[in-house]
């Protein structure tokens, strides 16, 4: 396990990354139990064990961690296919965080006086970018207007709108920010997913907006449908969006199942 820790560390994979990996591995070899021998046959065994408990869509991430052990290990012979699900072609609409959730959100923000936290929420929202790259938000980025986001061995450009860029350059005048991240903790950390989950969350009820559409995930949705149905351009939003494979993106072309069947209707193919 500790080959398998340092080739993920070799490989650039992301703490979380190796976390996970380490757990899913883990769990494997739990379900073992007191047998030492790993064959395709206990494998496959597994696979239906993970069936029987979870989503497939979490059985086949904790299978590709499995996988990716066996191919560290050389043990590519007990590797296994992941299941086949089938790709949707609509999103549920209560899924969906609409533009004028959206601001309402941004106004409970303003009226609690979470001036971090109404602009983090632009700064996502006008840009697209993951939660995970807010840290390359920052002071030198607002001279240029431009981020230079750099994870797991990929480096991109988020170009950063001009209203957005003043706004911020007002945040971190007032705020004393001379260098570096802007959006940071008390203590000076980076902010994590879990705080701004939480204090997202806290908006819900002034904002009259479901708690279960807010998520931070959710606001880079919103820009990548925005700016789909605007541009129509799948090409372009992948780049923007730092996607490597244009499949991921399409699951942010998705339309809601009320406006798939308005768009049947109007095909009048009933008598």
């Amino acid at each position: 396990m500790d080959a398998f820790q340092q080739t993920m560390k070799e490989q650039e994979k992301s703490a979380a990354t190796r976390a996970k990996y380490v757990h899913d591995v883990r769990n494997f070899f739990t379900y073992l139990g007191e047998s030492k021998i790993v064959t395709k046959e206990i494998v496959i065994h597994y696979k239906q064990h993970l069936a029987e408990r979870y989503a497939k869509t979490s059985a086949n991430s904790m299978l590709a961690a499995l996988n990716y052990f066996f191919s560290v290990v050389g043990w590519l012979d007990c590797k296994v296919r992941a299941f086949k699900i089938q790709r949707e072609t609509f999103r549920a609409k209560e899924r969906n965080l609409t533009k004028n959730e959206y601001f309402r959100l941004l106004e409970a923000a303003k009226r609690q006086k979470n001036e971090r936290l109404y602009l983090l929420m632009q700064t996502i929202c006008s840009t697209g970018i993951r939660v995970s790259e807010l840290q390359f938000i920052t002071v030198e980025a607002l001279k240029t207007r431009q981020a230079v986001v750099s994870l797991k061995g990929k480096t991109r450009i988020v170009l950063l709108p001009q209203k957005l860029c003043k706004e911020l350059s007002k945040y971190v005048k007032k705020r004393g920010i001379v260098r570096g991240s802007i959006f940071i903790t008390r203590s000076g950390r980076s902010m994590d997913r879990s705080n701004i989950l939480h204090e997202m969350k806290a908006l819900c009820a002034a904002a009259d907006v479901e708690r279960k559409k807010v998520f931070p995930h959710n606001l880079r949705h919103l820009f990548a449908v925005t700016f789909y149905q605007k541009e129509q351009d799948l090409c372009h939003l992948a780049d923007i969006l730092g996607h490597s494979n244009i499949n991921t993106t399409r699951i942010y072309t998705l339309i809601s199942c009320e406006e798939q069947e308005k768009r049947l209707e109007q095909l009048g193919l009933v008598s």
